[in-house]
């Protein structure tokens, strides 16, 4: 359990989308030279943007101001679990009844974000996850390809799952999912910790294929492999609720 002091900024003229139901959470830390390009891209979704400043020191908090969207601000960094969680905790009280969670370094796919909701508002699911290994065309690096295999077969044995992408950031909720799963894990171990606790509170999840950009800025700027394995083995010692 954390508590996190934060402000919330929302313009006067934030549109009310014609899909009021649903919001994307984007975590942000120091994404002042993408921000602006994903917010534009994620306007042509059909629902309400709720950037999460998570204590940035660049500009981001101001480009972000700049735009139409609802903007949240960490007082200091805390990882992009508790930046979710901040997300997810505005959206309920705010009554949403779909969560999704975007990257804000270019790496996702505004086109993947529709294909998602439309999953999830198609099927009786509660969590949709996005897989970039359904189909094959994410340009994945091979060492990258090759830990986040192995790193799904080991999750999905620690925690009884049955996915095939278990660490990607792009993903979809139900209001009654996230009555349920809190992120506990500040840092990068959140994406364990939400496979864990949607399985151990049965439920009902699925995948549907993504792309994932892995552009020069983003491999540089994402998490280390040797970090990958350390958050893993953190999160497999871990059974409870």
């Amino acid at each position: 359990m954390f508590i996190i002091l934060y402000k919330v900024n929302m313009r006067k003229n934030v549109p009310s989308s014609n899909d009021p139901d649903t919001c994307i959470i984007v975590p942000v830390y120091n994404e002042a030279s993408k921000i602006a390009r994903v917010i534009s891209d994620l306007s042509l979704v059909n629902a309400v943007i709720i950037c999460v400043d998570d204590g940035s020191t660049d500009t981001s908090a101001k480009i972000i101001q700049k735009s139409n969207v609802i903007l949240i601000q960490h007082a200091f960094n805390m990882g992009q679990g508790a930046a979710l969680q901040t997300g997810f905790d505005f959206g309920l009280q705010n009554n949403f009844s779909y969560f999704l969670t975007f990257d804000a370094d270019g790496q996702h796919q505004p086109d993947d974000a529709k294909n998602l909701i439309n999953a999830i508002k198609n099927s009786n699911k509660d969590v949709i996850f996005g897989s970039r290994f359904l189909e094959k065309t994410s340009n994945t690096p091979i060492a990258k390809s090759l830990l986040l295999k192995i790193a799904t077969k080991y999750t999905n044995l620690v925690y009884n799952s049955k996915l095939t992408d278990t660490h990607n950031g792009l993903r979809i909720f139900t209001k009654k999912a996230l009555q349920k799963i809190r992120i506990e894990q500040c840092g990068m171990g959140h994406a364990s910790e939400i496979i864990r606790k949607t399985v151990a509170y049965h439920l009902e999840y699925d995948e549907i294929p993504v792309y994932i950009n892995y552009s020069q800025y983003s491999r540089k700027k994402g998490q280390k492999m040797i970090n990958s394995i350390n958050i893993l083995i953190e999160n497999s010692l871990s059974k409870w609720i």
